[in-house]
């Protein structure tokens, strides 16, 4: 039971172990930052073809770009949350 209890804080990720770990976080952060930007811009553009097609009268043109705009959105979700999911797994497999 001891020797249990003592190993315990030794066990967990070791994330030196891995060779241009730094350079890794440094990409992932930067397509990070292009899926979010490419999102917004997509959000902006499938809005502004929403409010044409609704002020047009052309209601095939504005259900495209709605759900576009949905689609955009649940992209922009995804991405930011997903930092917030690793940062999480890796809290708790800290405390584990």
């Amino acid at each position: 039971m001891s020797i249990t209890t003592a190993l315990l804080p030794l066990v967990g990720p070791d994330f030196g172990a891995v060779g241009g770990a730094g350079d890794l976080r440094k990409i992932v952060g930067a397509l990070l930052t292009y899926g979010l930007v490419i999102a917004v811009l997509t959000v902006i553009a499938c809005a502004a073809t929403w409010a044409i097609g609704s002020a047009q009268g052309s209601w095939q043109t504005a259900s495209k770009a709605k759900t576009g705009l949905y689609v955009a959105l649940g992209g922009a979700v995804l991405t930011g949350g997903s930092l917030v999911w690793a940062n999480w797994l890796l809290s708790i497999g800290a405390s584990l």
